[in-house]
């Protein structure tokens, strides 16, 4: 039967293991092994330290590779609180009422081979998903849905793989008034991309504005994993499955358009702006304009519903960096001011602005105010037409249309143009924005929640650069070996036919008027 203790000695167990958990975990419960079966539970530092911080923070939430043993030490560490303490009500809630009934089953597992003088409360009612002590204190799985554990107060609320738990947010909403007479929340998980709550909950915690401490459990926290093991528990998993479950990286397990490696390079070489200037103070300069330079002002307009932004940026052509950059909720007509005097600011560049909905009550003041350098294009094709032009055509509109032919244009050359390190990115605010820009269901988009204003304007105008521009500067040489041939042709046609000079010379003369209007125009923003 083994050593029984004496009625002192059990007596000063059982008070010393009600006041520390790590004692009462490694001196008396027990797990599985898969080849050596019940063995007693030897916990490792980090989990020691896990057990001390769930004790001394009422919200956890642990961000961790996989096959640490982390719900086991949670289980072991809900024995405890429903053992030692009366009318302990927990909530377990996971991906699938199974993942959540299994943590639950090793919490009766752990309960049942303790030894019979630590069990000071047995379990009196006993179901597949919950069980109830005879102290009062019970324990119960549920699925995600809404209303789980909505009516109940509890004393703790664990959320197991919670970077995998569908609508989370809402279910959070539901479920943090239930822990408002001080109830207490372990959040758990493997990353699984970024915006969802888990990725929000931890990101707060670091910065210190949520009520949460964080704790990021590596792989190599555990001491019998070194790199050899590393390297051949990883020889047949992907970058994603690698970032995923060992690593704990957010970026790399999401579907992120850009590459999470690319991120990272530009938010190494970002720098703070040199002003931060208007109304709001949201516009951004990291340059002034320069002599001579080529710019290039790209803008997503706001839809005015209050959930978007407003948002441009500043292209310095010559070197391929951002110099400026705005976003923010203005009306229209301040807006159209702003692009107005930004635009003007860096030498009447050329201003691509989105025309959808409101667009064309901005890019209207803008023509208004007197701004010519407008990007337009045709109703049909949406192709570019140069703004000369765009006066004597019926078919063509002023600004740049968003829609699914365009749309997936935009964001491929995006995506190149950081890929290939082509240009230079000073704004941690459009990098932020990367970070929750995702493929869902074949279409690049903010994460739920999130925006891509900054994004799309970028977007937008690294396509227009690389497009609309290169082509243009083509056209401009071609443009400049026509107007000789078109001179002399104007002095042939005076001699041979002498009855219509005037006219033809009239229009002739007018044709190469609006050529080098043409290329005066795009030669300044080319340096051509």
């Amino acid at each position: 039967m083994g050593y029984q203790p004496t009625k002192q000695e059990i007596l000063k167990e059982v008070v010393k293991s009600g006041k520390d958990p790590v004692h009462f975990i490694t001196s008396y419960c027990k797990i599985s092994h898969p080849q050596r079966g019940q063995i007693p539970f030897k916990t490792y530092d980090f989990q020691d330290d896990l057990l001390k911080d769930f004790n001394d923070y009422r919200f956890n939430v642990v961000l961790k590779a996989r096959q640490l043993g982390i719900s086991t030490i949670t289980a072991a560490y809900v024995v405890w609180l429903m053992l030692f303490h009366r009318d302990k009500n927990i909530l377990v809630v996971a991906t699938k009422l199974q993942t959540a009934t299994n943590l639950v089953r090793k919490v009766k597992k752990i309960m049942k081979q303790l030894p019979p003088w630590m069990r000071i409360s047995e379990i009196h009612i006993d179901n597949r998903t919950s069980f109830e002590l005879t102290n009062g204190s019970q324990i119960k799985a549920s699925s995600t849905s809404a209303d789980a554990g909505r009516s109940e107060a509890l004393s703790l609320l664990v959320i197991d793989e919670a970077a995998h738990v569908e609508a989370l947010d809402e279910l959070w909403t539901a479920l943090y008034p239930t822990l408002s007479t001080g109830g207490r929340c372990i959040a758990l998980s493997t990353p699984n991309g970024v915006g969802n709550w888990f990725h929000k909950t931890c990101v707060e915690a670091e910065a210190g504005t949520n009520a949460f401490n964080m704790t990021t459990l590596m792989w190599d926290v555990h001491p019998d994993r070194d790199q050899l093991w590393y390297e051949k528990e990883t020889q047949n998993m992907s970058g994603r499955q690698i970032a995923q479950e060992l690593e704990c990286n957010f970026n790399v397990s999401g579907e992120t358009v850009i590459h999470p490696d690319d991120i990272i390079h530009y938010l190494e070489n970002i720098g703070e702006p040199k002003y931060r200037s208007g109304f709001d103070r949201n516009y951004w300069i990291w340059e002034e304009y320069q002599e001579g330079g080529s710019y290039l002002l790209a803008a997503d307009i706001a839809r005015g519903d209050g959930q978007d932004n407003s948002a441009f940026h500043v292209f310095k052509l010559d070197t391929l960096e951002i110099v400026a950059e705005y976003i923010g909720k203005p009306n229209p007509d301040d807006y159209a001011d702003m692009l107005y005097s930004a635009g003007k600011e860096y030498g009447t560049c050329m201003i691509v602005a989105e025309n959808n909905n409101i667009g064309f009550a901005v890019l209207n003041k803008l023509k208004d105010k007197g701004y010519n350098n407008i990007y337009h294009s045709t109703k049909s094709s949406h192709a570019y037409v140069d703004p000369v032009q765009a006066q004597w055509m019926a078919n063509v509109v002023p600004g740049f249309t968003t829609s699914s032919k365009t749309r997936p244009l935009v964001i491929a050359k995006m995506e190149e143009f950081m890929r290939n390190k082509l240009i230079k990115i000073n704004s941690n605010r459009l990098l932020s924005e990367m970070k929750t820009f995702i493929w869902h269901n074949g279409r690049a988009q903010a994460m739920r929640s999130y925006n891509d204003d900054l994004v799309m304007s970028f977007a937008i105008g690294c396509w227009v650069r690389d497009t609309v521009l290169v082509e243009n500067q083509k056209l401009v040489e071609y443009n400049r070996n026509a107007l000789s041939s078109i001179s002399t042709s104007s002095k042939k046609m005076a001699v041979t036919v002498p009855g219509m000079l005037g006219h033809k010379r009239h229009t002739e003369e007018r044709r190469v008027e609006k050529a080098q209007e043409f290329n005066e125009q795009y030669l300044g923003i080319i340096k051509g």
